[in-house]
């Protein structure tokens, strides 16, 4: 009994040791599981944390962009490369709604990330990212997004294709969702202030969409939305800079510096390019008749179909009023002259309220065929231009070869030799002003042709108090229109440019009194007078040997068809056609001006005073020319 009674204490005593093992045992698994499910928390804060820091930086990323100048474009390139690079999503884009017609509602994609899966996938479906119009159907969750302004997740990525992609079919999905190994899409509503932009689309091969990551999209689709309204605007105010604001196009600023870089690329690659010089026709009658309203019409016409004809590397440009430019890149001259045709035939094919039909007068030059200079170049082109519209308008005319002196670079010679041989009585205020504009177009000859006009202005505005500024340039204008109606050589144009703005230059050596005179002059004084083109000829210019063939033009100025002029009294073919039409727009520009003993006639006026010197003054068929294109560019 003792035995049994040892044996069952010692079971016992076993049995309170398991007890105890049993109870430490299942304490230290609690603590292993603890350990695990606090390692677990950690873990999961820790991740936690790194998308929050992850997020910071996004957003900082977003917030920097905003704060440099950035085109919109590269701006919503580099946010759907960090929600792919840093973010960890599969596919990222930012679509935008189109807003060009209201009743076609599409998305276009304005930025996507560069996932080969994605470009595969798309290869798939025969689609292109940058050109594919993404449907708006109705119930979807693109369509709720919308509707809502509100964040729409989905695990259904079949749903998904077939929303995107309307015509998928089945055998196309499969191979697509074989490629793409995503398992959520988020669709992340964007508004421009009150406006409705378009959405942020991400996918990713997690499960469903957390809180945590709904407030992050929240959070960075603020940011887009405020960079999108900060790119927007610098892209308005960029576009403000260049663009022309009744038409929309770009304006002379652009044109002149694009025409440069495509010079100078020219040149490079020995390419030619083409320049199309336009101007609408009849403006003044459509602005007469029916109001400036109607004539802004008009151009906002000839606009549009430069717009609509042109490529989308060509430059159309407004330069002024109803003057219009189109550079074509890598366009020889015959490629011009079919788009120019085109466009011509375009604008005449327009029909307008109240104004019915309008036409355009054009003229093509080419680069390194008609030229190698851009002045050269875009003055050949208004030539052709001028052609079309003396010829009849409503036509296309092509440039000459350009193989005469450069008529600026002669005058501008000229000056110089006049200025600095002080061959001319000039105040030391007057010279210097002359000085540096001639050393302007010396640097730069970009606008030598106007700085030339203003010298001449102001030289004539040193005797004549009442010569208005631009009269030059509006005389130069005139005379290589009658020249062209006269059908005269490019050499005797270039020739007659030169006399313009030279054949008064005698008069600087008349006393000003005279020249401010309100009372009949003298006989002496009349003589004096007379004697202006002879000291221009003779003393001025006779010495400088570039302008020896413009001396008989500036000599023979005043002398009259009828033999009755000075100062030499030469009649009918004696005189050098370009002697009359000088003198011509000379006596038009003078009645036209005040004088200090009578008021400007007004054209009306003039054109009988002209009309009844024909035969006398001048020759019948010149002034017949002469008054036809008179009442057309001044009566229109």
């Amino acid at each position: 009994m003792n035995i049994f009674s040892g044996f069952k204490d010692l079971l016992g005593q076993i049995n309170k040791i398991d007890g105890s093992i049993y109870l430490k045992g299942k304490d230290f698994a609690d603590i292993y599981a603890k350990n695990i499910a606090l390692e677990e928390e950690i873990a999961a804060r820790t991740k936690e944390l790194e998308q929050a820091n992850q997020t910071i930086l996004t957003l900082n990323s977003v917030w920097d962009m905003m704060n440099s100048p950035q085109p919109l474009s590269s701006m919503l390139g580099k946010i759907v490369s960090i929600l792919y690079e840093e973010m960890g999503y599969n596919f990222a884009g930012i679509l935008a709604l189109n807003t060009d017609n209201k009743e076609e509602q599409y998305f276009t994609v304005k930025a996507a990330c560069s996932n080969p899966s994605v470009q595969k996938a798309m290869s798939i479906l025969k689609q292109s990212l940058e050109t594919y119009k993404v449907p708006l159907l109705e119930n979807s969750i693109l369509a709720k997004s919308i509707d809502e302004r509100k964040i729409y997740s989905t695990p259904d990525m079949r749903g998904v294709m077939r929303m995107f992609y309307p015509s998928i079919t089945e055998a196309e999905l499969d191979e697509v969702m074989a490629l793409i190994h995503s398992k959520t899409c988020a669709i992340v509503p964007l508004h421009n202030n009150d406006d409705y932009f378009g959405c942020v689309v991400v996918t990713s091969d997690r499960e469903g969409v957390t809180d945590t990551e709904t407030n992050f999209l929240s959070l960075f689709a603020n940011q887009i939305e405020l960079a999108i309204t900060v790119a927007g605007l610098f892209e308005e105010v960029k576009k403000q800079a260049i663009t022309d604001p009744l038409t929309g196009i770009f304006n002379r600023r652009y044109f002149e510096d694009s025409i440069v870089k495509e010079a100078e690329r020219s040149l490079r690659l020995k390419q030619p390019f083409s320049l199309i010089s336009m101007d609408l026709d009849y403006l003044k009658k459509i602005n007469d008749t029916y109001g400036h309203q109607f004539g802004d019409l008009a151009i906002k016409t000839i606009a549009n179909v430069l717009k609509r004809e042109a490529r989308s590397i060509d430059i159309p440009a407004r330069i002024g009023g109803e003057e219009f430019n189109l550079l074509l890149p890598g366009v020889d001259s015959r490629g011009a002259v079919i788009a120019a045709e085109r466009i011509r035939k375009s604008i005449e094919n327009q029909v307008l309220d109240t104004i019915g039909g309008i036409t355009a007068s054009i003229g093509v030059a080419t680069f390194l065929e008609h030229s190698d200079r851009i002045d050269e170049l875009m003055e050949l082109a208004d030539q052709a231009m001028y052609k079309a519209k003396i010829n009849g308008r409503n036509q296309v005319q092509i440039a000459k070869l350009h193989n005469d002196i450069n008529w600026q670079q002669v005058a501008v010679e000229t000056f110089m030799d006049i200025l600095v041989k002080k061959r001319i009585p000039v105040n030391d205020d007057v010279a210097k002003a002359v000085s540096e504009k001639l050393k302007k177009i010396q640097n730069n000859d970009k606008d030598s042709k106007d700085v030339l006009f203003s010298i001449v202005d102001m030289i004539s505005q040193t005797y004549n108090q009442m010569y208005k500024p631009g009269t030059t340039k509006s005389k130069i204008i005139l005379a290589v229109m009658i020249a062209k109606k006269l059908d005269l050589s490019d050499e005797e144009i270039n020739k007659l440019k030169l006399a313009i703005l030279l054949y008064d230059i005698g008069n600087i050596m008349i006393p000003e009194e005279i020249f401010n005179k309100k009372e009949p002059l003298s006989d002496k004084e009349k003589n004096l007078i007379k004697q202006h083109p002879v000291i221009a000829a003779r003393e001025i210019l006779k010495p400088i040997s570039n302008v020896q063939d413009i001396i008989p033009i500036i000599e023979s100025h005043h002398e009259n068809w009828d033999g009755q002029g000075y100062p030499g009294n030469k009649a009918g073919i004696e005189i050098p056609v370009t002697s009359q039409i000088v003198l011509l727009v000379d006596a038009f520009y003078a009645m036209t001006q005040d004088r200090p003993y009578r008021q400007a006639y007004n054209v009306d006026e003039v054109i009988n005073i002209i009309k009844n010197e024909a035969g006398k003054q001048w020759n019948e068929k010149l002034v017949e020319d002469f008054i036809n294109i008179i009442k057309s560019e001044y009566l229109k």
